[in-house]
């Protein structure tokens, strides 16, 4: 907290010793974790919030249209598409927006934009609740994908019915972010799933070591000229990505920097995203 207010902790903490004593109430107690909100922190925050949003609001009208976009943006995102393709356009929003600060949340679980986790998100479905303006980013394909040193030491895959005498890398069920990933089950029945990972950069690193056949995303595996895709016609698996901005920061300038910088991206590259450069 000190290093985000630019201020050392001592004079965090005596700040919130005397808004405490204000309002007659502890917001913050210790635990082996770090410091937590107690239940009137936690009654306190909204409010909170909307005063940090509506500073923030008014810092940027009272600039005006010249001002430079600066502070911090951060961004959730699935572990997939933040490491494996958004990592790779990064260097062109350093150019535009040089005075914005990304920070990346890989996790494919919804993180939570009301306590602020985040500032957007970018989730495998829309939202059904929460006062979010969310909206289709794109949509992708995966496919089925081994290497070629694999493909030459096990029985040859012509149709479906050869899949069962091969093994997979894919999910832990049970510790699947979104049940949509659980496509493996839905093309093939009954997989023999020798490899499990709760991360699809790990099962992408696992197939390209030659540890079995997987279903992987098209704007990574079609970069890979080792990996053979397979069955093209009867494999194909299309999903989407959805963006979404909490309402009360929604207009603020940074953040329709980074919105308009992804839904570029995902313009641009929309072939690749597809499996169809």
């Amino acid at each position: 907290m000190a290093k985000a207010l630019k201020v050392d902790h001592t004079t965090v903490s005596r700040r919130v010793l005397a808004l405490e004593e204000k309002l007659d109430a502890k917001l913050f107690e210790a635990t082996s974790r770090g410091f937590v909100l107690t239940q009137a922190g936690e009654r306190l925050l909204p409010q909170a919030e909307a005063m940090e949003s509506a500073t923030a609001a008014i810092q940027e009208a009272v600039g005006g249209e010249n001002q430079t976009l600066t502070g911090s943006v951060r961004l959730g995102v699935p572990e997939g598409f933040g490491s494996q393709f958004l990592a790779n356009e990064l260097s062109k929003f350093r150019e535009l927006h040089p005075e914005i600060e990304l920070e990346f949340v890989a996790n494919d679980r919804f993180v939570s934009l009301s306590k602020r986790e985040a500032d957007l998100s970018i989730t495998l479905a829309r939202p059904q609740s929460g006062r979010l303006i969310s909206r289709k980013l794109t949509d992708y394909r995966l496919r089925l994908y081994a290497t070629k040193d694999y493909l030459k030491t096990h029985p040859p895959i012509k149709t479906i019915d050869d899949l069962r005498h091969h093994s997979f890398i894919s999910y832990i069920d049970e510790l699947v972010p979104d049940p949509q990933l659980l496509y493996l089950h839905d093309i093939i029945g009954s997989p023999k799933v020798a490899l499990k990972s709760s991360s699809i950069v790990f099962q992408f690193q696992a197939t390209l070591a030659g540890a079995g056949i997987s279903i992987l995303h098209c704007f990574v595996a079609d970069e890979y000229p080792e990996l053979v895709l397979l069955l093209p016609k009867e494999v194909e698996v299309e999903r989407s990505y959805w963006l979404n901005t909490p309402e009360d920061i929604h207009d603020l300038a940074r953040i329709k920097a980074v919105s308009q910088f992804l839904s570029d991206v995902v313009k641009r590259q929309r072939k690749k995203l597809m499996g169809e450069s």
